[in-house]
């Protein structure tokens, strides 16, 4: 129960949650569309596991690269995100050459899918501050980096999100520091990346099966692709609410949770909560 000092209403607010109450989330990231991301996102299908694929429009239709049928493919259950045409070095480009990259990067994947494609990881991990208001002002609403931060934090700035680990750094590890740390006052999520293709070039395809059969099934745990995490975390930061914060209306489109006094709420899109003591 909210807590009275001074005629004045203290609740326990806490702006943990993810969709459906759940206290975690996991999402993945895989760079470069080489054909092994069928393979992968077969696996992720198998245990209910959802993931972001970064691609390079150029490669699509080589040999060794995703068609556009199995971006389509991908697509059904999975996010596709840009990763520029030609994969350079961003920070090494003139502006308009920064813009071209992920603007006709974008172009070309939204033929394959049918929504706005907004999101991005940097190539070879390489970016600036100076080209990220550029790659806004062509629609790009979040980038990956390559950082590993051994964390599980949503991003300050979307536009600068470093995950968790890459697979190779001891998922295990990481995994069981993750699911068994007790709940926060903040969103706990795990964001594992790499390339599909390392799995075939390392000959341990046994390393993402055996994770995300361990990984997969857990009912408090949201599985979501990259631009659902940025979506539904900007709907919660995007709240308003009163002075005393018995009042909180959600001007979004999204339902989100909330926690109050220890307990989990729904307020659903363009609804105002209202705290009853």
């Amino acid at each position: 129960m909210g807590k009275e000092y001074n005629g004045v209403i203290q609740l326990k607010l806490h702006f943990n949650l993810f969709p459906g109450g759940k206290p975690k989330a996991l999402t993945m990231s895989y760079d470069d569309g080489q054909k092994h991301d069928v393979r992968l996102a077969g696996i992720f299908d198998k245990y209910g596991i959802k993931g972001t694929f970064h691609l390079n429009s150029s490669t699509l239709n080589t040999p060794g690269f995703l068609s556009d049928d199995d971006v389509r493919g991908i697509a059904r259950h999975h996010e596709i995100s840009a990763h520029s045409v030609t994969h350079p070095f961003l920070d090494t480009l003139p502006l308009p050459m920064v813009i071209n990259e992920l603007l006709e990067d974008r172009r070309r994947l939204e033929t394959l899918v049918d929504y706005p494609v907004r999101g991005m990881s940097y190539p070879y991990g390489v970016y600036s501050r100076a080209i990220i208001p550029p790659l806004q002002s062509v629609g790009i609403e979040y980038s990956r980096t390559v950082i590993s931060t051994r964390q599980f934090d949503v991003p300050p700035d979307f536009m600068e999100w470093h995950p968790t680990c890459h697979h190779n750094e001891d998922m295990d590890q990481v995994w069981e520091q993750f699911t068994t740390r007790p709940s926060l006052q903040k969103f706990s999520l795990c964001y594992i990346w790499g390339h599909s293709y390392e799995f075939e070039q390392d000959n341990n395809w046994e390393l993402i099966e055996s994770f995300c059969r361990k990984a997969g099934g857990h009912p408090d745990i949201w599985y979501a692709t990259n631009l659902e995490i940025m979506d539904y975390v900007t709907a919660v930061r995007s709240l308003k609410m009163s002075a005393d914060h018995t009042v909180i209306r959600n001007p979004s489109a999204t339902g989100v949770w909330v926690s109050v006094d220890n307990k989990p709420v729904c307020i659903d899109g363009g609804s105002t909560y209202y705290y009853k003591n």
